[in-house]
């Protein structure tokens, strides 16, 4: 699995910009489904069995990531986010763009060393020094370069963790899952760093009774920490609420009753900042009954995001226990 989770968060697909990974992950999962099919907006749907409850999993395949808006005369180019870009993270990190030109970003950090500085006054240096010299047009897209690291005892640092650690544990789940009585959709959705877009499309068209899904959530156990219960190597996180979902409580209550019967560790979630696919699935279409299953994450929505191997393993093995039995709520 690590091998697979390197492949994952080393490809640059931003937000709108998903073909490389959705590529990569249709090669990992052409036999593993009973169908397989790409709807309008990018979302690489699996189906995997018939019959009892009809579920959906989510894991959203995009990144954050930088547009070009600007080009000044001396050729350093100018750009707006793509999804949750924080300006501290920024200055000195490496991106790559989708043609594979790679830049800095750089800003006049020693005028006012002690002071954030905005994404207005950044800027990326690809080694032009004109306007005419710069082989980057307007509208051009590039994602932060960091190589897949693996630190301590069992802990992974990548750029775009979130959330191509949940995609590798679904892609997980599809193997290790060999028989199910229900009709489950593998969902790897497009465009969730920018308002959860792939998720309510995906629902709308499959119409599930149960959707889940499957992201990273921010930790409480560092310096200065969040007031967040949360940690690496504690097991999955049963999500309570975030800003955009109160999962059902019916679901709550069936995934830490299968997580305590499995003895699989867990945490309970209840998040007060940002939120997931679950809440575009809870909304589609007339309503669909909706939960979520995070993996602790450190360093979230910057360019070197730690999880726990642990917590990815325990998060498979939970989805498994889940998913093999018949469901009662």
């Amino acid at each position: 699995m690590k091998a697979l989770i390197k492949k994952l968060t080393e490809t640059f697909s931003p937000s709108g910009y998903e073909n490389a990974i959705r590529e990569v992950i249709m090669e990992e999962i052409k036999e593993l489904a009973d169908d397989i099919r790409i709807d309008a907006l990018g979302n690489l749907i699996a189906r995997k069995g018939s019959g009892g409850k009809k579920i959906m999993l989510a894991a959203h395949m995009d990144e954050i990531g930088l547009m070009v808006n600007h080009v000044d005369e001396e050729g350093f180019i100018r750009f707006t986010p793509i999804g949750g870009v924080f300006p501290q993270t920024l200055v000195g990190s490496r991106v790559k763009f989708m043609n594979g030109l790679t830049g800095v970003i750089g800003a006049h950090i020693l005028f006012r060393p002690s002071k954030l500085i905005p994404l207005d006054k950044m800027f990326i240096d690809v080694g032009a020094t004109s306007a005419k010299d710069c082989p980057v047009k307007i509208g051009d897209v590039a994602a932060f370069d960091r190589p897949f690291e693996e630190v301590g005892k069992n802990r992974f640092i990548a750029k775009s963790m979130d959330n191509r650690i949940s995609v590798a544990t679904l892609i997980e789940t599809m193997k290790k899952l060999k028989s199910t009585p229900h009709e489950i959709y593998f969902v790897f959705t497009t465009q969730e760093e920018v308002a959860v877009r792939g998720a309510l499309t995906s629902a709308y068209g499959i119409n599930p009774e149960i959707g889940i899904a499957i992201d990273v959530c921010p930790t409480g156990d560092t310096p200065d920490k969040l007031k967040k219960e949360v940690s690496l190597n504690k097991g999955p996180a049963i999500k309570i609420k975030d800003p955009g979902l109160i999962a059902d409580p019916r679901l709550v209550k069936w995934m830490i009753k299968g997580a305590e019967k499995a003895k699989i560790p867990y945490q309970r979630e209840v998040a007060v900042l940002g939120s997931t696919d679950a809440r575009a699935m809870q909304v589609a279409r007339a309503g669909v009954m909706a939960g979520n299953i995070s993996i602790p994450c450190r360093y979230i929505h910057s360019p070197s995001e730690m999880v726990d191997y642990r917590d990815v393993q325990n998060t498979v093995k939970l989805l498994v226990e889940l998913l093999e039995k018949k469901i009662e709520l």
